[in-house]
């Protein structure tokens, strides 16, 4: 994890979203800000680029991504080594 206000992935790394199950895990357990929304499951495994970076109050990372839609919460995501 990085520290607050400094983002672990900054604009223009490669990131892979983590599995379906792992979204779907997220959105039964998560109970705050920027919930997943249905159609970000679909992108599960998925790699793309992070184009924007945003925090949330107290430094939660948030990403948007390059042709994926939503808002992606720094837990959610790994570099990507291929």
């Amino acid at each position: 994890m990085g520290y607050p206000y400094n983002a672990a992935f900054p604009v223009g790394t490669n990131v892979r979203i983590a599995s379906r199950e792992r979204l779907e895990r997220h959105c039964r357990e998560w109970k705050y800000h920027h919930k997943l929304q249905p159609v970000q499951l679909e992108f599960g495994g998925s790699i793309s680029t992070v184009k924007e970076v945003s925090f949330y109050h107290g430094g939660d990372q948030l990403y948007v991504l390059n042709d994926v839609p939503g808002i992606w919460h720094e837990d959610l995501l790994e570099k990507a080594t291929s």
